[in-house]
């Protein structure tokens, strides 16, 4: 019989890259709480995860009241949390001129503030386990396409971030971050948004990897971080991205 290894916590876990992660943690003998603001999208979820080592929370990681209780109902769950794979995220581009201080906020609180805020609840629980932190950055943290000034900020800030919570937690946790390139998730929403992307031959063959990223791809990649064997690996950034920003482009 395989041991269940320690407890993660997913925000944004239901949809996405996030479903993949916890998906692939479950399938590794880890615990998973899976931390999302979509409640409908984790009651389609949770019938195809495993219902002992799962359990899903209403959670607005931007808010810290909604975070802290969230942190205590996981915790009684399955005991501390090992690991933590800040996830969640708000998405919004739209020129800046029509950009609103609501949607700019929006963006930072869900995507920056909601990373700081579960990394400082479940810090006692991660120094206690020696764990992990995985931030979901990106590759949009180090170069743009028009109209993502709110997306592109709050990546940055989860870059920096990260390193300074290296520090900070440092020797008890380490904290990494991972910045995706594109990775096809169109299928990966609750029922009422999932609707496959087509993709051509040129969208696979213009990365130097030869196709277009998936969600698996980052969740090994979480696995890798999170393994206690990989103990020597702390405030990196990780880019998985099929090459495509190593790639020099000519017009």
């Amino acid at each position: 019989m395989r041991k269940v290894r320690q407890h993660i916590i997913v925000t944004g876990g239901a949809q996405g890259i996030g479903r993949i992660v916890s998906q692939e943690l479950l399938n590794n003998d880890y615990s998973v709480s899976v931390f999302d603001i979509d409640g409908e999208a984790m009651e389609e979820l949770r019938p195809h995860f495993n219902q002992r080592r799962s359990a899903f929370f209403v959670t607005d990681v931007s808010n810290e009241v909604s975070v802290r209780s969230s942190v205590r109902a996981a915790v009684r769950k399955f005991g501390p949390a090992y690991g933590l794979v800040n996830n969640a995220v708000y998405e919004i581009f739209k020129p800046m001129e029509e950009l609103s201080l609501d949607e700019w906020n929006r963006a930072i609180a869900t995507n920056l503030t909601g990373t700081f805020l579960c990394s400082k609840q479940l810090a006692p629980h991660l120094r206690e386990t020696r764990g992990a932190i995985v931030n979901i950055c990106s590759t949009r943290a180090f170069q743009s396409e028009p109209n993502t000034e709110s997306y592109a900020a709050s990546k940055g800030g989860i870059f920096s971030l990260t390193h300074a919570m290296a520090m900070s937690l440092a020797p008890d946790v380490r904290v990494n971050s991972i910045s995706p390139g594109w990775i096809d998730v169109s299928a990966l929403k609750k029922q009422s948004k999932a609707k496959q992307e087509l993709l051509s031959e040129e969208d696979h063959l213009q990365h130097p990897a030869g196709r277009v990223g998936n969600a698996a791809d980052i969740a090994r990649m979480v696995l890798f971080l999170m393994d206690r064997e990989n103990s020597f690996i702390t405030a990196q950034n990780f880019t998985v991205d099929g090459g495509m920003t190593r790639k020099m482009i000519y017009v």
